[in-house]
């Protein structure tokens, strides 16, 4: 059963709604950084919705949904971003309908994360820039089995193993799935967001 009021073909027409009101803001809001397609606002703009869309996210987040924002050690580009998210996501009043907090952390490895998520029943984790190809492999194969939604500032991420990431085509946002990794991670989005979405497996 799905967790959001109304039938599956009014909730993608009101995701893909939500990608054309996103493209038009783009005409004003600048991309933070080189690596970053679509800015950090409308990315959690983005998260909040697709994270409405999984159909194991009540299960998963229990009275509230904990988002850990995780930061590359070192980085000032990273902090920034990371910066950037957890304002944009305080704004918002529920996310799947229900409240939220965010923690912004400092990476120490995928164990350490993958720790954190169980012990916190850490629903959502967002990675902000600076990781390397090796740490979103690490981590991929780290949260196999754990019962998170993860998504990247950095789109080349996604095809890595990051479950959701985000990028710009042609000046329009697009969302990127991996699918693969979502069913190792106990995501599940209904078909009728696939279909808006680049899909990686």
């Amino acid at each position: 059963m799905l967790h959001r009021v109304g039938s599956p073909l009014g909730m993608g027409k009101r995701l893909a709604a939500t990608l054309v009101a996103l493209a038009a803001l783009l005409s004003v809001v600048s991309v933070s950084a080189d690596d970053v397609a679509l800015p950090v606002p409308l990315q959690m703009a983005l998260l909040v919705k697709v994270a409405g869309y999984d159909r194991n996210m009540a299960a998963r987040a229990g009275d509230k949904v904990r988002v850990v924002i995780l930061v590359k050690a070192g980085s000032e580009e990273s902090t920034r971003v990371a910066a950037t998210a957890a304002k944009a996501l305080a704004d918002e009043d529920t996310i799947a309908g229900l409240p939220h907090e965010q923690t912004t952390l400092s990476f120490a490895g995928a164990t350490s994360l993958v720790q954190v998520c169980r012990a916190r029943r850490v629903a959502i984790v967002y990675l902000a820039t600076g990781f390397t190809d090796e740490d979103i492999s690490a981590l991929a194969s780290a949260l196999d089995g754990v019962d998170v939604l993860t998504a990247s500032a950095v789109a080349s991420a996604v095809p890595k193993g990051i479950v959701l990431g985000f990028d710009l085509v042609s000046g329009k946002p697009k969302l990127l799935v991996h699918l693969g990794q979502a069913r190792k991670q106990n995501v599940k989005l209904g078909a009728e967001v696939l279909k808006l979405v680049k899909v990686y497996e």
